[in-house]
């Protein structure tokens, strides 16, 4: 299969828990879909203490998986929002 872009995409959003609007990641994403999952390569500023974890209210908004071979988070639908 084929691995995501090595240069990256230059456009930034900034990712927020749903429930409590805690700042999660700066994320370097393609595309203008939805946010299905994060390549951890790509993620610019990490503010979550724990892999896949609310740092405010502790919810759990993604997994961490194998995605085209590199390490990713696959998110659950619902538990983000991105600016």
């Amino acid at each position: 299969m084929a691995k995501p872009n090595k240069k990256g995409p230059t456009k930034t959003v900034q990712i927020y828990c749903s429930k409590c609007k805690a700042l999660l990641y700066k994320y370097r994403k393609g595309g203008k879909g939805s946010l299905v999952k994060c390549f951890i390569e790509r993620i610019v500023e990490d503010y979550t203490n724990t892999a896949c974890s609310c740092p405010e209210c502790g919810v759990v908004f993604g997994r961490e998986m194998l995605i085209r071979g590199t390490p990713a988070y696959k998110m659950i639908g619902g538990k983000v929002t991105m600016k």
